[in-house]
């Protein structure tokens, strides 16, 4: 049986990729931060194997080498949070807090799980988001960090192109998780955070994107959605560089593709109800 890792299995896109590939005939190492999320996988299949994984703890990186089989057939990066907010209103430690997490906890765990991951000629996806590449007001620091991991993912797929090691993006646009049917008190506690100044000045674009997240939770697809999309990845013969998950995703990456940046640009003032 083909063995994985998958990090931030716990719950949402990460664990419906953990249920898919185990149901699937994966031996999965289940990357967890708490004790609901290891007791719940750990039910799921006999397959799944969950294991205390902060991605930003140092010495839970490193225990991964007692933890992973002596060849690994893939690793799937999912771990991630998502911090709100102008640019001009978040703060550097938030900044940072969210490059830890979503680019620099990735490149640690695939640092450690790569000469595994070679000994068996495996493979290593991503999971991005749309924003890598459509980047959305409000959002900043979540896209620009994503945006960070897919550059360097592009490097990483020819840097092992030598042993055959194919490396994936997935890019899934609003799903039905955690984050996402919480989005209205995030973005209540982003403004709480906000200086009275900042609120003042970015009255617009908080009652813009509340209107814009309000028609977005109607349009969320299933994490399953983007599991069967790791899943085609894994396992197709000639895996693609990058995967997006849904028509919504696609359209998304397609549209900012292809319309000029300053069109782009109205786009998204228009969304908000900027002028």
């Amino acid at each position: 049986m083909p063995s994985v890792l998958v990090t931030g299995a716990g719950r949402g896109i990460g664990e419906a990729i953990t249920v898919r590939l185990a149901r699937a005939g994966w031996t999965v190492i289940a990357g967890v931060r708490d004790a609901a999320g290891r007791d719940r996988l750990g039910a799921v299949d006999g397959r799944v194997t969950p294991v205390q994984l902060d991605i930003t703890d140092e010495a839970h990186v490193a225990a991964l080498a007692d933890q992973l089989p002596e060849q690994l057939d893939a690793l799937v990066n999912n771990a991630g949070i998502g911090v709100l907010g102008p640019v001009e209103a978040v703060t550097i430690a938030d900044l940072r807090r969210q490059f830890e997490v979503n680019l620099f906890g990735q490149v640690a765990v695939t640092q450690a799980a790569l000469p595994r991951i070679r000994a068996a000629g495996g493979r290593i996806v991503v999971i991005s988001s749309t924003g890598g590449r459509a980047p959305v007001t409000m959002e900043g620091a979540y896209c620009a960090s994503k945006a960070a991991l897919e550059a360097l993912a592009d490097v990483l797929r020819v840097e092992l192109r030598p042993w055959h090691i194919a490396v994936s993006v997935v890019e899934p646009g609003p799903t039905d998780t955690g984050p996402w049917r919480e989005i209205q008190s995030m973005l209540a506690a982003m403004e709480d955070g906000m200086t009275s100044a900042h609120r003042e000045l970015y009255a617009r674009h908080i009652s813009g994107m509340l209107k814009l997240v309000g028609t977005l939770q109607t349009r969320t697809v299933p994490p399953d959605v983007v599991a069967r999309v790791v899943e085609r990845a894994l396992t197709a013969r000639r895996p693609r560089a990058r995967y997006t998950a849904g028509a919504q995703a696609t359209a998304m990456v397609t549209m900012n593709a292809v319309l000029p940046t300053r069109v782009n640009d109205a786009v998204g003032a228009r969304l908000l109800g900027l002028r």
